[in-house]
């Protein structure tokens, strides 16, 4: 990928691949990260990492996975206290560094931090909890046990918009159970990626237990998807690439594509909502990271009768919203990532228009003081009445865009919810949990939340979806079964042989 020509500023960063515990020095083939909402500013240059250099840490991953996995689990769990000290020292570096290389505001960058924290203390409480389970017998004289085992090579394959987080998320549970790792951050963000390696081999994890390779998807991730050697894929992005590896997978038995993606979220308001809060939950799971999370709701649902009201109300604070730099604690929101997440959300607002909406807040690319050097989109709001053939409002954008939709009963409501590929994440604004309960039973959807955002997720809860939002659920606990096979284990304490289901032992001679 050719430099961008805007980009004038000294790189600060030295990218390398990490692995079998040796940084390797930047290769030909480089590629910058830049900051989106000073585009001529380099964070770093980073190796843009070939087949070759994936086979090296592969084969440094499947090196150290018998010692690894042999290890105590609570010496490994002692890997992740250690790491937990080292975060909580840097987190306002790391939020700092977050906050340039992602364009997430400082106070989201901060926050994306601490989530990757709380996975890793989440991850180090399980070290000394029970593991396993002892299951009864039919025959008194047995006992049965289920197990786990570690699947071996693990790729984590990450987004740039939680660049701490998600990573953490992948490879915390991976490692814990004892598998060894392979990790590809976002071409977007490859710094901080590397900055949380860092730290992960200054906590003291064994040499080739944690791998990094830069690059691109189509390049560096395929080859890592189709490495013979790697065993899991967890990954963390869009429904295109995602459903590409589980077709990869599909093809070799040995390998479990976990994949996180896309989503149509939406906050439903019903008509005894509390307005001020209903608007306060619908704009900030609309526009915080500015449209650019996998939860955010490019849709509202609002009854007909307190629409207007809600609409006249939500636009307004919608005008308001400062958009700016990110590392500006009056900013409430920073830039789209990219130019071309600019060219998908201005395509997207055209979209709407030729479908036929009611444009109540015009969106448009800002170009002027400060804003000139990032990619920094206004909102786009608008009216639209639901129907299954409109693109705009059942397509994800990733962007400062919402449609907000009327209708007329909770069935109603949650035909409208239900009617997109996607089922992610979703929210009832209501008092009457009569509405809840009949929303909560009726929405497809994975994370679910009543009188609060749609975003906003904890790390000790699943998180994932339905429908092309994905399988698997690559948080906390939920991802054990992903990167672990369970065995029932049987044990006989009894002189005889005694079968279950009253088969007989008696041998035929």
């Amino acid at each position: 990928m050719a430099s961008n020509s805007l980009a004038v500023a000294a790189p600060g960063i030295v990218g390398k691949n990490f692995a079998d515990g040796c940084w390797n020095e930047i290769g030909p083939e480089t590629f910058e990260s830049l900051n989106p909402a000073r585009f001529d500013e380099v964070i770093g240059v980073f190796p843009r990492t070939d087949s070759s250099g994936v086979d090296d840490a592969v084969a440094a991953a499947r090196r150290a996975f018998p010692k690894w996995r042999r290890m105590s689990r609570i010496a490994r769990g002692e890997c992740f206290d250690r790491l937990a000290q080292l975060i909580k020292r840097d987190q306002n570096q790391l939020a700092e560094l977050v906050s340039r290389e992602s364009g997430k505001q400082l106070n989201e960058a901060k926050a994306d931090v601490i989530e990757g924290l709380h996975m890793v203390q989440y991850v180090f409480s399980t070290a000394r909890m029970p593991h396993g389970e002892v299951v009864a017998s039919e025959v008194s004289e047995k006992e049965s046990f289920i197990l786990r085992r570690p699947k071996g090579v693990v790729a984590a394959i990450t987004p740039w918009n939680f660049p701490f987080a998600i990573p953490l998320w992948l490879l915390g549970p991976s490692l814990m159970e004892g598998n060894t790792t392979v990790f590809k951050p976002s071409e977007d963000t490859p710094a901080i990626g590397q900055r949380l390696i860092e730290l992960i081999e200054e906590s003291g994890f064994p040499s080739g237990v944690v791998n990094l390779v830069h690059g691109f998807g189509d390049e560096t991730g395929e080859a890592l998807v189709r490495h013979a050697d790697v065993d899991v894929i967890c990954f963390t992005g869009s429904y295109a690439v995602g459903s590409h590896i589980k077709r990869i997978c599909a093809e070799d038995y040995r390998k479990m594509a976990v994949c996180e993606m896309g989503s149509k979220s939406a906050v439903i308001v019903c008509d005894d909502a509390r307005i001020d809060l209903a608007v306060n939950a619908s704009v900030l799971s609309a526009f915080k990271t500015t449209g650019q999370r996998c939860v955010s709701a490019g849709r509202v649902l609002v009854h007909e009768k307190i629409f207007a009201d809600f609409s006249r109300r939500f636009v307004d604070l919608a005008r308001r919203i400062r958009f700016g730099d990110p590392l500006d604690t009056r900013s409430f929101a920073g830039p789209l990532i990219n130019d071309s997440a600019v060219e998908k959300t201005l395509s997207y607002n055209e979209l709407a228009r030729q479908e036929g909406a009611k444009v109540l807040l015009d969106g448009q690319r800002l170009t002027t003081g400060d804003w000139a050097r990032g990619y920094f989109v206004s909102p786009f709001v608008y009216e639209m009445a639901h129907g299954s053939s409109i693109r705009s409002i059942r397509e994800e954008v990733f962007g400062p865009h919402v449609a907000l939709i009327p209708f007329r009963t909770i069935d109603h409501a949650i035909e409208i919810y239900n009617d997109t590929d996607y089922g992610l994440s979703m929210s009832v604004i209501t008092e009457d949990y009569r509405k809840v309960r009949a929303i909560r039973e009726g929405c497809e959807f994975g994370l679910g939340y009543v009188n609060l955002p749609c975003i906003g997720a904890e790390v000790q809860l699943p998180f994932g979806g339905v429908k092309k939002s994905g399988s698997g659920h690559p948080s906390a606990a939920a991802l054990v079964d992903a990167v672990t096979h369970k065995f029932a284990w049987t044990v006989n304490y009894g002189e005889k042989i005694q079968m279950a289901q009253g088969l007989a032992v008696e041998v035929a001679s």
